[in-house]
């Protein structure tokens, strides 16, 4: 991190302060003491305050239990932020943000000294560690921004000052939060409204940008996707090699692609992509079978795009789809669990297991929960078989994945 004095960490965030002897700065930002390194700011969050005396063992040079703590780390990051001569890219969407995000870092890397955000670290403490790992030689920081409302991409890019903004799609995610399509490009608008004179706005073709003082570069018009046939990528940028076979990620590669040319880097020959756990991972089963791990969150679109995967991957062999309840979706609720119904019998998917009260529609075996799940799975499975698990968040559904994936290993 590019270094902060103590006296000025005590003016940035108040709160109580304890220092290690001898410390005249920190070079690093932690809110988890497993973490924390020689030098670093541990900030307690929640419950941090009881790890204190662990962080400073660890090397801290400082200790903070901040008046609040989103205000601390925001005005922290902001510091740092002003005296970085990075390039700062911001990344949100209704799906894919973390895909862009990890397959934008994986072009840039190589062409660039840069920073991007560890798995989903894309909200109040999230945004504000990416930042703190900004060094006085990094070139490019690439950060995941979270929605869940009205005003809060504006709050994150009040100090994170992007100067590339990109926005992956508009689908229906958060509704209850803003209500319908267009509240959510509403919120998700205010990452380009927060853009400076003369910034770049990567989005999809057909979003509305009324503001005229900065470049907009329109995937799907400007940058195009010309075929698909793993692992071959064709776009109007040029052709990659890449080591996946799911279209959706395609799509998410086009927008990276479309990032990084707008940054003035070049179009890779071969990409290799290490995606963020819980997505679109694929783990071998036995007698051929294979299982997709894409249980971090789920909607209506990024369901029906992982079926249509699951049977592309499967190529003739038995699909299992483990589907749980979509949440935050608001009066979308019935509407949107119907969709991956009439998706799961369009696409002719063999099995599915749905849980949840709402996921009922889905058809097929249905529980409540997930260690019902998994009991049903276990007599279900045979070898060969091609499995997707994907539900809300708030299920928890990997713990299915890593079950059976350990039980067969």
């Amino acid at each position: 991190m590019i270094p902060l004095e103590l006296e000025e960490v005590a003016e940035l965030a108040p709160g109580q302060l304890r220092v290690a002897p001898e410390a005249r700065e920190v070079t690093g930002l932690q809110t988890d003491s497993r973490r924390v390194e020689a030098g670093d700011l541990f900030v307690g969050v929640r419950g941090g305050v009881e790890y204190i005396d662990d962080a400073l063992a660890h090397g801290a040079a400082a200790a903070l239990v901040p008046d609040d703590a989103h205000a601390a780390l925001a005005a922290l990051a902001g510091r740092v932020r002003e005296r970085s001569d990075a390039r700062f890219v911001a990344i949100t969407g209704s799906m894919g943000k973390t895909s862009t995000k990890d397959i934008l870092s994986a072009i840039c890397s190589p062409q660039r000294r840069t920073v991007a955000a560890e798995r989903s670290y894309n909200a109040e403490i999230g945004v504000p560690l990416t930042i703190g790992r900004v060094a006085p030689d990094t070139e490019l920081c690439i950060l995941e921004l979270a929605m869940r409302g009205f005003g809060q991409i504006a709050e994150l890019c009040a100090f994170a000052r992007p100067h590339v903004g990109v926005i992956t799609n508009i689908g229906p995610v958060h509704l209850e939060k803003v209500g319908d399509l267009a509240g959510v490009a509403r919120a998700k608008g205010e990452l380009v409204a927060a853009l400076p004179q003369g910034g770049i706005a990567v989005v999809p073709s057909g979003l509305a940008v009324e503001r005229r003082d900065i470049d907009v570069v329109r995937v799907g018009e400007d940058v195009r996707l010309v075929s698909f046939e793993p692992p071959t990528l064709v776009t109007s940028l040029g052709v990659v090699e890449v080591d996946f076979t799911a279209r959706h990620l395609a799509d998410n590669t086009l927008i990276a692609l479309a990032t990084a040319h707008a940054l003035g880097l070049e179009t890779p020959e071969r990409l290799h992509v290490e995606f963020a756990e819980w997505r679109n991972q694929e783990l071998p089963l036995p007698g051929g079978g294979v299982m997709v791990n894409d249980a971090w969150n789920a909607n209506p679109v990024s369901v029906r795009a992982a079926l249509v995967h699951l049977v592309a991957l499967a190529d003739g062999r038995r699909t299992i789809a483990v589907l749980g309840e979509m949440a935050e979706l608001g009066d979308y609720t019935d509407e949107g669990h119907a969709e991956v119904g009439r998706a799961v019998r369009e696409l002719g998917i063999d099995e599915v297991v749905a849980i949840g009260p709402h996921a009922r529609v889905y058809g097929g075996h249905w529980v409540a929960s997930r260690d019902e799940a998994l009991a049903v799975l276990e007599g279900l499975l045979q070898p060969g078989d091609c499995v997707l698990v994907k539900g809300a968040r708030v299920l928890g559904l990997e713990h299915i994945a890593d079950a059976l994936t350990s039980v067969r290993a």
